[in-house]
């Protein structure tokens, strides 16, 4: 799989111009992303982080393009999103594989909506699961395959394509502690070679900081940047006394993330 980091320094700029979501049902209108500005720069990994149902996963899809944002606009490399596309990749929690399809199998349907030809189909994907460690998995099946494993098809199906943009909700979510440490490493290595623009949701606040370059902080429904922070500390991280402006980073989160008692929040509608 080729890697030309230099063409790539100028795309994948992503701007959320005044954006916000709401949502309408028979129970009424929901605001689910207040306002919102944000823009991210080429090759860089940047996290949002906030409460359950405050529209992280909502931002997110539009980017992809699978909601249309009520107000404002988004815009990759200047190009307003009116739809998916090839230059955004989206990794889910669930992983989102065909079980009918073999690892390999997986990985060649993301790509042929591009009309490869057999031989280079074949190569790009078994290129993309040797990438996640997956080389020797590639006629596995989904229910074959553990817990991370199938995290790694899922990465490697959206890999193969090349993207400029990865969105990735929540990837890690359903991973016991010790899987979720070696994806985190895997994750690392290849953003490094690729320089995609990452955007990361997590509810994990550790795992942002041990990830993001850049970590943003939403408020509760509708969701609105409350905070942001850019982290300067070398990879690899951890959260100890080795790293006390990350302690000290953590520390302001969690107290923004802190709930608020009930009585003075009220009854507050939420989407993700």
């Amino acid at each position: 799989m080729s890697s030309n980091i230099a063409a790539l320094a100028d795309e994948g700029r992503v701007e959320i111009d005044h954006v916000s979501i709401r949502f309408t049902s028979k129970k009424g209108d929901h605001l689910a992303l207040a306002e919102t500005r944000l823009q991210l720069e080429p090759g860089t990994f940047t996290a949002l982080i906030g409460p359950s149902g405050c529209g992280k996963s909502t931002l997110l899809n539009a980017l992809a393009g699978f909601v249309e944002p009520t107000a404002g606009q988004i815009r990759i490399d200047g190009r307003p999103v009116d739809g998916p596309g090839p230059n955004v990749g989206v990794v889910f929690q669930q992983y989102a594989l065909f079980p009918w399809f073999t690892a390999l199998g997986n990985v060649k349907f993301a790509l042929q909506r591009f009309g490869l030809g057999k031989t280079e189909l074949h190569e790009r994907a078994m290129a993309a699961l040797a990438e996640v460690g997956l080389e020797t998995q590639a006629d596995k099946f989904p229910g074959q395959l553990s817990g991370g494993m199938k995290q790694r098809v899922g990465i490697a199906r959206t890999l193969a394509y090349e993207p400029k943009v990865l969105l990735m909700d929540e990837p890690f979510g359903a991973l016991d502690a010790q899987t979720r440490r070696e994806m985190h490493d895997l994750l690392l290595r290849v953003w490094e070679k690729h320089k995609a623009t990452v955007l990361f949701v997590t509810h994990d606040v550790d795992e942002a900081l041990l990830l993001a370059d850049h970590v943003h902080v939403l408020s509760r429904a509708p969701g609105r940047i409350i905070r942001s922070y850019d982290l300067s500390a070398s990879r690899p991280r951890a959260i100890s006394r080795d790293f006390p402006d990350l302690l000290d980073t953590r520390e302001e989160i969690l107290a923004l993330l802190k709930p608020e008692p009930a009585e003075d929040r009220g009854d507050v509608a939420s989407v993700s």
